[in-house]
């Protein structure tokens, strides 16, 4: 992408000797987002720093500073935390909590539409997180599913407070809307301003497309999609999918009702009113939002309690702690008591050959039982150490281990079939597919569950392929003022640095070319195509006016002219001029193309107009109108005195009499246009 990761000039540097970028992470309109270590605390972290070309902006560094101090002022679970802020070399940034992760977005791309537990429970989060927004004053102002983050571990966080102001704070933004114009609310559109009911409008959008997977408004321009939001209701979800519940139709109406007074006040009263319903949840589950994790958990539907629910077990739940009774060590259960006058047993007489006494006879049956309790208890110890290490080969190296997914993202299928097989995983017969903007078409993209998720050996995963990018329709770039087309394409694309030269056909800040990438990597014109893949490098070529006219100045003020626009004054030839005064420039020309600031402009300047010496040839000795005809030839004035001689009258004296001299002499210097006289004999 010209100006890609791999070539970023942050990635490797120390800010504030704190800080080591990383990686990059994302790039938006006001700032790149890094991966950075934060090597005091050992920790990670991501770090916003706003673009460079926006530092001197100074309305752009209130608003950057503004969402640090807006986000800081918020503590939640469910909110992206800020740990600092700071500037170093004229770059501000700001230091925050990093989620590892995906955000809603990939998730709608991924899924296209949630189901409706899954939509409840994301929506809840960020309820809990704007609420207490809501309760600190700050409306955020810019919610859409790409500033809604869902963690790797299952917490689910708001972040990008980069549009958030106090809640007092409702003026008209003045001549463009703040915010992503398929969630702003109708009085944003038609007033621009905002309060804590613009934010639930934004929400009910939010839930519309989750549940449906897509936005309710479309059309080809953005002000289309504005007028329909000023204008028109937001349909029902359960009109353009099956399965949606009447109370999650009920939640969109309330939340994107056009009348600001009509909607929840709040994110507060909006949670609220959904955990009252919380018992009338959507199909046989309903799915809750624990903290302060945020995982989430699948209870049975009616909200009672472990033996609520049909066919649950009316016994107690089990425990982990097991009661052991002792034996009693004084009693043989197998045998009764031998007490001290209990009868004794038979005696063997001394003649029995082998006869035992009867007390070596209780010593031999108490020393054979000893003999099997400790071979059975042998038994028992072996028994149990091959089951326990059968249990270690089966979970352990054996088939019933678990194994972390390897990462065959970018790799084709086959290879990626062939890793994910040599760690005892299955692959799913038929793959996915989804939009990727940075693996090509045709490579894996990712797989389900995700790489290094850890899994059971034997497990399918399926492969998901990657469709290349997804195709943006254009909007007209050439012609138009370069502040509408960067906000056009900013969302959608990754602007490069712009490119300046100057153009005669084009006023000043007027992009005259829009360059991107191919698919074979070769430079594109995007004047030539309607759409173009998401997140791929755009540069702009814009206009910095004609080159200054430099005729009829002198050297000197067209030196101060050429310095104005960062052009250089060339090299400076003489000639002669019939029209133009000595010392003014008479023409320029530059040998760049395309002249860019730098170049050099040459010049020619006059040196007044050309002189002339009148010949003897062709004037003295030859008649009047010869020597006429050859001083005008010369670009001179001729004038001839009037014959005084009567025989004038009878023949063309003009054609018949010599020159016999001329005022100014023969020899002398003159210019065009000057007058000289013929003097002849009458």
């Amino acid at each position: 992408m010209s100006t890609n990761a791999a070539t970023d000039p942050m990635i490797g540097r120390m800010i504030d000797q704190r800080y080591r970028v990383r990686s990059r992470i994302a790039r938006g309109g006001m700032a790149t987002v890094y991966l950075a270590t934060d090597v005091r605390l050992e920790r990670r972290v991501a770090i916003k720093i706003m673009h460079g070309h926006l530092a001197d902006d100074q309305a752009f560094r209130e608003r950057f500073i503004q969402e640090a101090r807006s986000a800081a002022r918020l503590s939640h679970p469910n909110l992206v935390g800020v740990y600092d802020q700071g500037a170093e070399d004229d770059t501000a940034y700001i230091v925050m909590e990093y989620i590892p992760g995906i955000t809603l977005r990939d998730l709608l791309q991924e899924h296209h539409a949630l189901t409706p537990e899954q939509a409840t429970d994301i929506l809840r989060a960020v309820l809990a997180g704007l609420a207490s927004a809501h309760r600190a004053g700050i409306v955020h102002r810019d919610l859409k599913p790409e500033n809604v983050l869902l963690a790797d571990d299952g917490r689910i966080k708001l972040g990008d407070f980069g549009l958030a102001r106090a809640t007092t704070a409702n003026t008209a933004t003045g001549a463009a809307l703040l915010g992503t114009i398929a969630y702003l609310s109708p009085e944003l559109v038609t007033r621009g301003a905002a309060d804590s009911r613009s934010d639930i409008y934004a929400l009910g959008i939010m839930l519309y497309e989750m549940l449906t997977g897509e936005q309710p408004y479309k059309g080809d321009q953005p002000m289309q999609i504005a007028y329909q939001h000023a204008n028109d209701t937001v349909p029902l979800p359960s009109a353009a999918v099956d399965g949606v519940p009447p109370e999650l139709d009920d939640l969109v109406a309330w939340a994107t009702a056009r009348n600001p007074d009509d909607r929840p006040r709040d994110a507060r009263e909006m949670l609220d009113h959904m955990a009252g319903n919380q018992q009338r949840a959507t199909g046989q589950y309903r799915t809750a939002v624990l903290r302060p994790e945020n995982a989430t958990a699948i209870l049975p539907s009616g909200g009672g309690g472990a033996g609520s629910g049909a066919g649950a077990p009316a016994s107690p739940p089990a425990t982990d702690a097991t009661a052991v009774i002792p034996r009693d060590r004084a009693t043989d259960p197998g045998r009764p008591a031998r007490g001290r006058n209990a009868p004794p047993g038979p005696r063997r007489t001394g003649s029995q050959p082998g006869a035992l006494s009867p007390a070596a006879q209780r010593l031999a049956d108490l020393s054979g039982k000893r003999r099997k309790r400790g071979w059975a208890a042998l038994a028992i110890v072996v028994v149990l150490a091959l089951v326990a290490a059968g249990i270690a080969f089966w979970f352990g190296p054996g088939p019933g281990g678990n194994v972390r997914i390897p990462a065959v993202a970018g790799k084709s299928v086959s290879q990626a079939r062939q890793l994910l097989e040599a760690q005892g995983l299955h692959t799913a017969s038929k793959t996915g597919t989804r939009f990727d903007a940075v693996v090509a078409k045709g490579q894996v993209s990712a797989t389900e569950p995700a790489a290094a998720r850890e899994v059971r050996k034997g497990t399918a995963v399926r492969i998901v392929v990657s469709n290349g990018p997804r195709m943006i329709a254009l909007p007209a770039i050439v012609g138009q003022p370069l502040s509408t087309v960067t906000a056009a394409l900013d969302d959608d694309f990754e602007l490069q640095d712009d490119r300046y030269q100057f153009s005669a056909d084009a006023p000043e800040d007027t992009v005259i070319a829009a360059t991107g990438r191919g698919a074979d990597g070769e430079r594109l014109d995007l004047s030539t195509v309607k759409a173009y893949g998401e997140t791929g490098p755009v540069t702009l070529t814009v206009s910095l006016g004609p080159v200054p006219d430099l005729a009829g100045k002198t050297v000197e003020q067209a030196t101060a002219a050429l310095d104005d626009v960062g052009l250089v004054l060339g090299a400076q030839s003489e000639e002669y001029d019939e029209s133009v005064p000595q010392g003014q420039i008479v023409s320029a020309s530059v040998q760049d193309s395309p002249v860019v600031r730098g170049s050099t402009v040459d010049v020619v300047v006059s040196k007044g107009p050309t002189p002339i010496v009148i010949p003897e040839d062709g004037v003295v000795g030859a008649t009047i109108n010869e020597a006429t005809a050859t001083l005008r030839g010369l670009g001179l004035q001729v004038s001839v005195p009037d014959c005084t001689n009567i025989l004038c009258g009878f023949y063309d004296w003009k054609s018949k009499l010599p020159v016999t001299g001329t005022d100014p002499g023969v020899g002398a210097t003159v210019h065009r246009g000057d007058t000289v006289t013929l003097a002849y004999d009458q």
